[in-house]
């Protein structure tokens, strides 16, 4: 499993390396770039499946995220 995703913000197209968390779903992130608080999009589950180029840790088990 992939603990550490890629986020491209889709307002600045910055991208900024971070580590996703295993015991919680993160719905909020501040680009550092342009500082847009990114938010997941429609039917994903939090930030790293909307803009990560990996999917969270329960996605990518295969579990249902974040419920």
């Amino acid at each position: 499993m992939k603990l550490v995703s890629t986020l491209t913000c889709p307002e600045c197209g910055g991208v900024s390396e971070g580590n996703m968390p295993t015991d919680a779903c993160q719905f909020f992130f501040d680009c550092p770039h342009c500082k847009v608080v990114l938010r997941p999009k429609a039917g994903d589950c939090c930030v790293w499946c909307s803009y990560g180029d990996v999917p969270c840790p329960p996605i990518q088990e295969g579990k249902a995220c974040c419920s």
